[in-house]
C-alpha cells in the first residue's frame, strides 16, 4: 500500500468541517471554553489568510475574564449614549452579553496599515477569511462559535476602551465555547442561487 493510499481525503475532510461550522448564539455557549493550546491553535488559523502585500490589516482583542465586567460598563453606556431613555431592564440585557461565551475577543481592521494602495475592502475580506480559518479551527476542535456585531461597535466609549486608533474598524466579536444548546441548522443556499456566469445574460 503506498503513501497515497493511506493519506486523508483532503477534499471530504474539508467539505464535512466547513458544512459543520454554523453559528450558535453566545448565550447558547458555555464553559468549558478552549484551553490555552486549543485557544492558540483558534489564532494561528488566521495567519493563513490571504494578505495582499502582507500588511497585516487586521487584529484580534481578547477580552479575559477580568475584564468582562468592564466591557459590560462599555455596552451599558453605548446603549445610553444612543437612547438616554434607554430602561434599567435593556441596560442590564446590554451588560448580560459582555460575560457569554468562554472565549471573546473583537476583530479589528486597519484602513492605513502599511501601503495605502491597498484597498479597504481588501483588508477587510482578509479580516473576513482569517475569521472564517479560526471559526473552522474551533469547529475541528469541537467548539460552537459565533459573529456578533450591532452599534456599540461604533461606540466612542467602546472605541476608547479598546484603545482603537482613527483609522481602525471594530468590526465584529467573535465568540467561542461548548455548544449548550442549539437550534437546527438553517437551510443553505445552493450553488444557483449565487452563481451566475458572465455573458449568459441571466441574473441571480
Amino acid at each position: 500500500m503506498t503513501s497515497a493510499d493511506t493519506s486523508p481525503d483532503w477534499a471530504f475532510v474539508v467539505s464535512e468541517l466547513i458544512q459543520a461550522r454554523q453559528t450558535v448564539l453566545p448565550k447558547r455557549l458555555m464553559d468549558p471554553g478552549p484551553d490555552a493550546a486549543q485557544t492558540q491553535a483558534i489564532l494561528a488559523a488566521a495567519a493563513a489568510a490571504p494578505d495582499h502585500m502582507q500588511l497585516l490589516p487586521w487584529r484580534f482583542i481578547l477580552v479575559p475574564a477580568d475584564q468582562r465586567a468592564t466591557l459590560a460598563e462599555v455596552f451599558a453606556r453605548a446603549l445610553s449614549e444612543r437612547d438616554p431613555q434607554a430602561t434599567p431592564e435593556q441596560l442590564a440585557q446590554a451588560r448580560e452579553k459582555a460575560f457569554r461565551a468562554p472565549l471573546l475577543m473583537l476583530a479589528v481592521v486597519d484602513g492605513a496599515r502599511g501601503d495605502p494602495e491597498v484597498d479597504l475592502n481588501e483588508r477587510i475580506l482578509s479580516a473576513g477569511c482569517a475569521v472564517q480559518n479560526m471559526l473552522l479551527m474551533a469547529t475541528a476542535l469541537g467548539f460552537g462559535s459565533a459573529l456578533t456585531s450591532g452599534k456599540a461597535l461604533k461606540s466612542h466609549t467602546l472605541r476608547a476602551c479598546f484603545g482603537l486608533g482613527a483609522d481602525e474598524l471594530a468590526m465584529c466579536f467573535v465568540s467561542v465555547g461548548t455548544v449548550h444548546s442549539s437550534r437546527p441548522a438553517r437551510v443553505r443556499p445552493t450553488v444557483a442561487d449565487y452563481v451566475n456566469t458572465l455573458g449568459s445574460g441571466t441574473t441571480p
